[in-house]
């Protein structure tokens, strides 16, 4: 017993020993993290000139409430009570033999899913407004239309529910 003992005295001795010994020059396997360098990005020399942008353009239009186009700019708006809630928004319109009428209109009926039964093409979000079966719609923007306004499938949905029978609808050359 005397021989377990004196190991487990030397043993402990041993242990103590090891843990507060001064490091020499073994490094320990789990490395100290280097210290963290402050990097510093130099500042240029040059000064920018700070870009605005211009406001978007205000609707020519009269209208409190319906829907205002400009043949010219080549744009669109939806009103509600004397503000702007859709727009400007691109719009495509009829060539000179087929022009996009201008004037003073109101909205005559409405027809989601629409297709036309003389050119024989579908007329998304329809919008009736002018005479001659003349819509706003969806349709492309690069693209004459018959007179019609074409608008992105997305504006034309919001023209198509944001429209009701009887609203005002001008349109500007």
């Amino acid at each position: 017993m005397r021989g377990a003992l004196v190991a487990a005295l030397l043993g402990s001795m041993l242990v103590t020993a090891a843990c507060s010994a001064p490091r020499a020059t073994t490094p320990s396997p789990i490395a100290e993290p280097a210290p963290l360098h402050a990097v510093t990005t130099p500042v240029p020399t040059t000064t920018t000139t700070p870009t605005t942008t211009a406001p978007p353009p205000s609707p020519p239009c009269l209208v409190a409430t319906g829907a205002c186009v400009s043949l010219s700019l080549r744009l669109a708006w939806l009103l509600r009570d004397g503000r702007v809630v859709r727009g400007p928004v691109p719009a495509g319109f009829g060539p000179p033999d087929q022009a996009t009428p201008a004037g003073s209109f109101h909205v005559v009926w409405k027809d989601r899913e629409h297709r036309s039964s003389v050119y024989g093409t579908d007329m998304p979000n329809s919008v009736f407004f002018a005479a001659g079966g003349i819509a706003f719609h969806a349709g492309p923007l690069d693209a004459p239309s018959h007179g019609c306004v074409h608008l992105t499938d997305a504006d034309s949905a919001a023209f198509f529910d944001g429209l009701r029978v009887g609203d005002a609808v001008q349109v500007q050359a």
